[in-house]
This record gives C-alpha cells, sequence and structure tokens, in this order.
C-alpha cells in the first residue's frame, strides 16, 4: 500500500439509468423526467409507490406485533403499570438513544406507569448494558427494564437480571449475537427468526413501534403522532436507509418539527439552535440539533439530553433554556476536543508508515477524550477512504470506534479479532471496542493485515455517485419543488448529485475564509453562483481550467436579505470531456 497522505482525484460514478422506465413513470405520473429517472433509480417505478414516497402517512406503518417477542413486552408493561410496578427505560447516551428513552418513558408515563431512565455515562458505565446497571437499577426497586437501542449483546446483564428477579425486555437494532440475551424478551427486526419487514429500524424505530403497539392495545392510538417527531430526530441522526418506515418516520417528523407546538425541552432547543419557526431539514438534524443533542453524552454528562427532551410543563420553561444552553456549551468543547485529536491522528497516519500504509487505518492516543473518537474516525475516512479505527487510551485499557467505507465490513473485521477485545459490537460500517492497551499493537497487525488482503486498491479511491446530466438549462422549478419532495436525503435515499457538462466561468474564482471557493459559471443563457465548500485549494485548476469545466453538484435554495435564490453546491469539478 502506498502512503495514506496523496489521496487521488474523485471517480465520478454514473450508473446507467433505465429510460423506458423514467419515460412511463413521467407519462403516468405526471413528475418531472429528471424526478422520474432519480425515483426510478431508488427502485420506485409505479404511480402508487410515488405516492406514498411523496406523502408519507402513519397508514404505511407495519404491524408492530409482527415483531418476535413485541406481544410479550407489551403484555409485562401494561402488567406493571396496572400493579403500580417501577419501570426503568435504560437508554444509549447518543441522540438514537435518547430520544428513544424519552418516547417510551412519556407513553408509559401518560398511561399511569411508575417510570425512571438511566442514561450510562460514557466514561465511567462504558458503552450498553452491563450487569452493574442491573444491580443499581434493582437497588431502586426496579420491577422491570426496558433496554433501547442497546441489550442484543448484554447476555451477562441478561444473566443478572434473572438472578435479581428483575424482568428485562431488550429492543435493540444492532446485529446480534448467535445466541440472544437470555431476556424476557428481545425485540429486534435483525433477530434471525423476526419476520418484521423492515429490517432497518434505528433504536428510536424499534421503541416506537412498542408506542405504537402500546397505543393499539389502550386504545390511545391518537397519542402516537406525537411522538414521530422525537423518533425522526434519533432516525435521522442514525443514518438508517431512509426508505420505507423510515422515511414516513422521518418526512412527518420533520414536519411536525417545522410546525407544530412544542414542549419547552424542544423548543429551547430549536431557539438555541436558531431554528424555531424554520422549516426543519434532515441537513439541520444531522448538523445542527444532532451535535448538541450527542454532545451531552460525549463530553461526560450523558443525562442531559434527556432530562431537556422530557421537559414538558409550562412552568419548565426556564430550567429547559439552562440546559439547551449548557448543550450549546458542551458542544462547543466537543469541538474543540474534536479538533485536537484529528489533528494528532492524522499526524500518526502521515507520518507513520506503520499506521499510513495500510488498507485500514488503526490510531490511538493517551489523553484523547472517547466523546470524539467516533467523530475522528468518521473524518478520517472522509480524508483518506479508509476504513478507521480510533482508539482513546485510558491506562490498562483503551476504548475504540470505527468507521468504515463501503466496501469493508468493519463488524465483520472485528468478530476475526473478538478474541482480543472485553467487549466489541456495531454494525458492518460503525462499531466499537473495548481492549487492554498492552493487545493494540497486536489489534492494528491484525486488523491492516485483513483488510490489506481484502481490500483492492481500486476499492481505495475516493468516488462520487453522479445520478444524472443536468444542463443549467433544464434547472426548472418543476426540478426545484420534486426535489424538495424528495427529501429527506441521507442513507438509502442519497441528495442527488448531477453535473452540468461543459460550463464556462464568468470570472476568476474567489476564495472565502480561506476554505471555500465562490465562483459564477455560465451555460449558454444560463449562469448560476456555484460554491465549492472546503475546495479552496482547487482554485487554481478551477481557474486554469475555467474556459471547460464539468461541475458535479447538487441544487440549494439560498434566502440572503430577502433574496431567493438556487445555487450549485459543488461536488466536485473536472475538465470538460
Amino acid at each position: 500500500m502506498g502512503s495514506a497522505t496523496t489521496r487521488p482525484d474523485l471517480i465520478w460514478d454514473q450508473p446507467i439509468g433505465n429510460d423506458a422506465k423514467s419515460t412511463k413513470l413521467t407519462a403516468s405520473s405526471g413528475v418531472d423526467p429528471v424526478i422520474a429517472r432519480l425515483l426510478v433509480a431508488r427502485g420506485i417505478s409505479e404511480v402508487g409507490d410515488v405516492t406514498r414516497f411523496f406523502n408519507p402517512t402513519l397508514a404505511q406503518l407495519h404491524d408492530p406485533f409482527s415483531l418476535v417477542d413485541l406481544p410479550i413486552a407489551v403484555d409485562r408493561l401494561l402488567r406493571a403499570v396496572a400493579d403500580g410496578e417501577r419501570i426503568a427505560i435504560h437508554g444509549d447516551y447518543d441522540v438514537d438513544g435518547v430520544t428513544s428513552t424519552v418516547i417510551l418513558q412519556r407513553l408509559l408515563e401518560l398511561l399511569g406507569g411508575d417510570v425512571v431512565h438511566f442514561i450510562p455515562n460514557r466514561l465511567l458505565d462504558g458503552y450498553g448494558l452491563e450487569p452493574a446497571a442491573i444491580d443499581r437499577l434493582a437497588k431502586a426497586h426496579v420491577n422491570v427494564i426496558v433496554s433501547v437501542d442497546c441489550g442484543i449483546r448484554s447476555a451477562a446483564a441478561a444473566i443478572r437480571a434473572r438472578e435479581l428477579g428483575v424482568d428485562l425486555l431488550i429492543t435493540d437494532h444492532h446485529t446480534p449475537q448467535a445466541t440472544l440475551p437470555e431476556a424476557l424478551a428481545v425485540i429486534n427486526p435483525k433477530r434471525p427468526d423476526c419476520p418484521y419487514p423492515n429490517k432497518d429500524l434505528a433504536g428510536a424505530g424499534v421503541a416506537l413501534k412498542l408506542v405504537q403497539a402500546l397505543c393499539q392495545r389502550t386504545n390511545h392510538t391518537e397519542w402516537l403522532p406525537g411522538f414521530v417527531k422525537l423518533a425522526a430526530l434519533g432516525t435521522l441522526a442514525d443514518i438508517v436507509p431512509l426508505l420505507g418506515e423510515n422515511r414516513v418516520i422521518a418526512k412527518l417528523g420533520l414536519e411536525q418539527l417545522s410546525q407544530a407546538r412544542h414542549t419547552p425541552g424542544l423548543q429551547a432547543l430549536l431557539e438555541t439552535t436558531g431554528l424555531l419557526g424554520e422549516s426543519i431539514t434532515g441537513f439541520h438534524v444531522a448538523f445542527r440539533l444532532a451535535p448538541r443533542l450527542n454532545a451531552a453524552g460525549r463530553m461526560s454528562t450523558p443525562d442531559l439530553a434527556t432530562k431537556l427532551l422530557l421537559l414538558t410543563e409550562h412552568d419548565q420553561t426556564e430550567e429547559a433554556r439552562v440546559i439547551a444552553e449548557k448543550l450549546e456549551a458542551e458542544n462547543v468543547r466537543r469541538k474543540q476536543e474534536e479538533a485536537e485529536t484529528l489533528t494528532a491522528a492524522r499526524r500518526q497516519v502521515d507520518t507513520d508508515p506503520d499506521v499510513g500504509a495500510h488498507a485500514m487505518l488503526v490510531v490511538w492516543g493517551q489523553g484523547w477524550h472517547r466523546g470524539v473518537i467516533g467523530i475522528v474516525a468518521s473524518r478520517l475516512v472522509d480524508a483518506y477512504q479508509r476504513p478507521s479505527l480510533v482508539l482513546a487510551v485510558d491506562g490498562d485499557s483503551a476504548y475504540g470506534s470505527g468507521r468504515s467505507i463501503a466496501e469493508f465490513d468493519l463488524l465483520g473485521s472485528l468478530e476475526r479479532c473478538s478474541d482480543l477485545f472485553t467487549r466489541f459490537g456495531g454494525h458492518r460500517h460503525a462499531a466499537g471496542l473495548t481492549i487492554k492497551t498492552a493487545r493494540l499493537k497486536e489489534l492494528r497487525a491484525r486488523l491492516t493485515d485483513f483488510a490489506n488482503n481484502t481490500l483492492s486498491p481500486k476499492d481505495l479511491i475516493p468516488r462520487l455517485r453522479v445520478d444524472a446530466h443536468l444542463p443549467l438549462a433544464s434547472i426548472t422549478p418543476a426540478v426545484v419543488e420534486g426535489l424538495k419532495a424528495m427529501e429527506p436525503f441521507g442513507a438509502g435515499n442519497p441528495r442527488p448529485v448531477f453535473h452540468t457538462g461543459a460550463v464556462q466561468l464568468t470570472k476568476k474564482p474567489r476564495v472565502m475564509k480561506n476554505q471555500h471557493l465562490s465562483m459564477s459559471v455560465r451555460q449558454g443563457s444560463r449562469v448560476f453562483r456555484a460554491v465549492g465548500w472546503r475546495m479552496a485549494d482547487r482554485a487554481e485548476f478551477v481557474t486554469q481550467h475555467g474556459a471547460q469545466l464539468d461541475v458535479a453538484f447538487h441544487l440549494t435554495e439560498n434566502d440572503y436579505r430577502g433574496e431567493h435564490t438556487i445555487e450549485l453546491s459543488v461536488a466536485d469539478v473536472r475538465q470538460a470531456r
């Protein structure tokens, strides 16, 4: 493998469209041909499918009782409510875990339940459902524990719950091991024996299914819409495929976040981020709301976000404002820690051949904050197009978080090294682990050897999916409106990227804030402003080839000083062919 420092130019992948299906869809549904091509590429080629995609409703949600063990959980929770038994929700410290906790606690309280919650501290309690948490909750006289967004690999915790006579109900969406924990109920659509049609629910999605079932069983189906916007936050933040049921949750939830009245906690969060009264998009969730909710768990105060979203009374407005401001401060601190750790990690990659000369990057550092290593791993993947594992060393133990590229099964690679770990788990493209510090070099050797033999040089070349050729003359109001109707974008429904074909610069590009590139491009009689975010280093190339550029872009709307414009957000540029 060569040095990771030099990253080759992006390869533009342009899939071959099904023109016959696209033409037929336009004729039958009336959608713009550009939009029809995009829909067909996503497997949406019938009029009924288009209607459901553009106008999802709660009626499209699947029957929650088809989840294995969910009926058992519903019966046990309703019995606990009726008998006055104490119920604990064991969550997780990320947005998915927090929103899962909040929606289930709120519903059970509405039903009259005695409910508490527990969010583990990343630094003190580690990740997931542990026997120590079972002990703690049992001492608090809890009779039933419901895990949300965790627990599927917590065999020891399940055994401890049985020993203490506590009924454990696991709800999770992470990949299970061959043997499930011995809990009273294990609700996970990824169970091999589970017939549930949507295997890609987020943790908040699984919690919402339990809420949906409880609402149905208690004749309170009118309550369900009130829980969807919180489930949407968890679904969007956890980067699950935004198709089918997940799209229903995300799209309807964003509409409610944009229009509906809010509890004091959620209102304070929206005010702090400047989004109150705005039309909330998936972008806003990913880059403004989720980072602040995540900051609580990342920076060692995990319960802040949960407490904020549980504030529902009007007299709690001031308390909500104070907590929202604390989250803002934690997010600022998170950014500082992230920047410092990323600098140190990149230095290792760029200067140490034992790190940078492999198909997988494995880096670690003493004193790195555990709350930011997952973000840093993502940044390394973006920078080097290689699966990356970042570990924070704390004495005899190290805590790792990894992210991957499409071609590499990260969880599968960790399973090959399972003998090294104290614990591990996750997904194909995101995973976490705990390991003894003394075994870090062995871990790096085994992982990089596997990656070197699994990934080809071609796999490590960054690629850009370009959906279609879209000349500037074809950027019409119908296309703009069609793209808005396709939102929210994310995994499974990526934001469409087009390319212009040959365009010309109208004047020399301008560098903004030493990072970004602002330019204006012309094609025939149409002229558009184009912004290349973090593309200041391409200024010389753009200037040199300004008479014959091909621009890969997605469309954005900009409102500035009362003027509404459509702009090109540039993903890449190359010399026109």
